[in-house]
């Protein structure tokens, strides 16, 4: 029942944590990236998953760091949303990380498009008043990406085996029975 609860809430919470963090601050902890990294180690212990699936989801974690750092090198995205894309990947495996790059990606598109015509507008004296909001609306800031690698991980995460009673690669498809 505890595994059960942390399958539910762990990923979820730590993926709200990190758009809120990029909404807020526009920087994601690397403590976060290395808690969701600890989370993926506790409960690989705790649900058996076979060695064999556990090097793949490295492979995946690490391929995405290094696409992502690159990513970052040519100044397109932050490094707290290449360590977060790692981290996801790590998680999501080689099974779920397609979909999960796509959605980000659109989301990803999305956020920018509407970052870009609420920087076009005039912002009320209401709202000037948050720093977080006056550094969103400043033409020469980034975009939160976070947000969108949050999203679209949300978006994927139901899908996965870390559902309670689904099924999770390295299981084999007798679980499926």
């Amino acid at each position: 029942m505890l595994i059960d609860i942390l399958r539910l809430l762990l990923f979820p919470a730590l993926m709200a944590f990190a758009a809120s963090s990029d909404l807020l601050t526009m920087t994601i902890s690397n403590r976060l990236s290395l808690a969701l990294a600890a989370g993926f180690f506790l409960l690989v212990l705790a649900t058996g998953m076979s060695l064999a699936a556990v090097g793949w989801h490295l492979v995946a974690a690490l391929l995405v760091l290094a696409v992502a750092f690159g990513f970052f090198s040519l100044g397109w995205i932050g490094g707290g949303d290449a360590k977060l894309a790692a981290a996801t990947a790590l998680w999501f495996g080689f099974d779920y990380l397609l979909a999960y790059l796509v959605y980000a990606s659109l989301l990803g598109g999305v956020l920018t498009l509407l970052l870009l015509q609420f920087r076009r507008l005039p912002l009320p004296g209401l709202l000037a008043r948050q720093p977080w909001i006056r550094r969103l609306h400043e033409k020469e800031a980034g975009v939160p990406y976070g947000i969108a690698l949050a999203a679209a991980a949300m978006l994927i995460y139901p899908q996965t085996g870390w559902m309670p009673g689904g099924w999770m690669p390295g299981m084999g498809l007798a679980a499926l029975r």
